[in-house]
Order: C-alpha cells, then structure tokens, then sequence
C-alpha cells in the first residue's frame, strides 16, 4: 500500500480553492483502524472551516470531513473487536475528505448491509446528533410534541425519523417548497419559516386543536438567536430548549421569569468537540438503541444529491444554497 493519498485541501487563495491533491496517508496507531474511504458527507460545519471559523479539535485532521463509509484495510496494535474488510462508517473530528482515514476503533459503526457506501455515509452525523440531543440532552418522553426548526436539513430529517418511530409529534419549520416533504416523512404540522408571525402562527394552531397548555415539550433549535426568545416563550410548563446552532445569531433577550416560573431548561449542545469516552457513550447507544433500525427499515438516510470528490467545490456551493433536503454526498472515487 503506498504511503500516499489523495485528499481535499483547501487553497490560500482569496477564494480559499478546493482541489484534489497527494498528501501523506495516516498510519493506524494503537486502538485504531484505518478506513478506505468510499464516501462521506457534506455539514454546514466544512463551511465554516473553510472559511477559518471553525477549525478542528486539537490532534484531529486538518483535513475537513466528519463523517464516512468504508472498508477497514489495516488494525492498529490492540484492535480486537474489528478486523479488515469490515464494512463500516464512523463519525469523525476531521479527515473525511480523503481516500484514507484512521480513528478510535470505539467509534466504529458497521455499515448497515442493506445500505449502499454513499446511504451509509449520510449516517452518523445527522443520527448521532439526534439522538444525542433528543433522548439524552433533551430527556424526550413519550408522546410529548417537539417543535423542530431547519427541519428538512439532515440532523431535521433524522429528528423527524426518530421521533415518528418513538411515537412523538413533531411540528416542523421551514422554507415553504420543502413542506410537503416533511408531512410525507412523518411532521404532523409544517410551517414556513419566512413567514410573518411564525410562532404566533403556530401559537393559533394549537389553540384551535384545544391544546392545554399551549405549547412544546422540547424544542430542536439549531438558529439560535433570532429565534430563542420565542421558543421559549413556546415551551410547555417544564419544557426543554436544545440549542444546537447559531444560524440566526449568537445574541439574544429574554425574561428570566419564564424561565424561573415555568422551570424551564434551556441546554446548549455541541458535537465535534466533546470527549472521547462522551462519544464512545453515544456511539454505544447508537448500536443498541438506532442501528438495528436501518436493517428492519424502519429508519433510513435521507440523501438529497451525490457528487464526486472531485467536485467538493460544486458540492459546497449547492448546501451552501440551502435547497437540499437531507445530506449531500461525496463518492470518493480514487484518484
């Protein structure tokens, strides 16, 4: 096997330029695995590391990616529970733009046999994050209704999935062409998030349906400010706001006697840069709890458009569009 790879890699030019380029390949220490890539996935978080915003952890890839499907061709000192030619996809910190990738053999997932490399790759990012901010950060019980913001993006389409399969309605937010799809996937309401009035409008449905109180029992929220003060004014007595992103702004107000007299909970959350033993958690859960439910097909990937690895320029420019609905994959397809 050469000690070569090829990987995307990110310009010093104005327009910090994608290409596709030889670089040295990783070397699968103790307790790691290297993966022959096949393919991964596009996050809004490869935006923001382009661009200098959001760089790595300390120790992982520079190179961007945190997600893949792949064959494991080499074990690291230690590595019982995984041998090579294990179907696999796993979530990463970094490095998923590549031909190669090495991580903790603890994060392994096995590629569902039902999926195809480009399904799988659009796995665990999106299901990690919904399941980590659902069932544990968001303490969801059953029957309670959860508002979901961005709905039709791919962590949306997960929550969605999960919480259908859990037996919790989901009221979904996003742009109008979208809505038709998220009834069909399961959301009991759809709103447009452009439009005037969006909580208050919401707000109105469920004083028509007669509900007492009005309001959710925990709110998926990756805006963040334009957006906080209103969800919590539409959280239910006890009710739970997870915070997940900052697309709408980093600052906002609110009147802490809501939050006080209603003993709400207001949770931030953050993937990429928790722990190591935090994320074998998770993983462990994931096994137990979410992955047998892809090969009975009760849940699935949601892949809006595959592209080339070569085309990782294009591929960016399309999510950065905001016109998918679920993930956006890159086939790596050799060099």
């Amino acid at each position: 096997m050469s000690d070569q790879m090829f990987a995307i890699h990110v310009g010093d030019d104005e327009a910090r330029s994608l290409s596709w380029s030889v670089c040295p390949r990783p070397v699968a220490g103790p307790q790691q695995v290297l993966v022959k890539i096949h393919a991964t996935a596009l996050n809004r978080a490869d935006l923001l590391q382009r661009k200098g915003f959001y760089p790595p952890p300390k120790g992982a890839s520079e190179i961007m990616g945190l997600e893949a499907a792949g064959e494991i061709v080499a074990c690291g000192e230690g590595v019982t529970s995984w041998h090579e030619g294990d179907a696999v996809c796993v979530l990463l910190e970094g490095g998923g733009y590549a031909e190669y990738v090495v991580c903790d053999a603890s994060m392994l997932l096995p590629k569902p046999a039902n999926l195809s490399w480009e399904e799988a790759a659009a796995l665990p990012e999106v299901f990690y994050t919904a399941y980590l901010n659902l069932a544990i950060e968001g303490a969801l019980q059953p029957k309670e209704r959860v508002l979901l913001h961005a709905a039709a993006s791919g962590v949306g389409t997960a929550v969605l999935q999960l919480c259908r399969h859990w037996g919790n309605p989901v009221w979904a937010t996003a742009s109008a062409s979208k809505l038709p799809t998220l009834l069909e996937m399961g959301a009991e309401e759809a709103f447009d998030r452009k439009q005037e009035d969006l909580f208050g409008v919401i707000r109105e449905k469920m004083k028509q349906q007669g509900d007492a109180p009005v309001g959710f029992d925990l709110i998926f929220d990756p805006v963040g400010g334009a957006y906080f003060a209103e969800n919590v004014a539409s959280l239910r007595p006890k009710g739970r706001l997870v915070l997940i992103g900052l697309m709408g702004g980093r600052k906002a107000e609110i009147a802490l006697d809501q939050i006080l007299m209603r003993r709400l909970r207001i949770v931030g959350s953050v993937l990429r840069s928790r722990s190591r033993s935090e994320k074998v958690v998770i993983t462990e859960g994931l096994r137990r709890d979410v992955w047998p439910l892809f090969e009975q097909g009760i849940l699935y990937p949601v892949v809006d458009r595959v592209f080339s690895i070569r085309d990782a320029e294009e591929a960016q420019r399309y999510l950065g569009q905001d016109q998918s609905v679920g993930k956006v994959i890159l086939r790596v397809d050799g060099p």
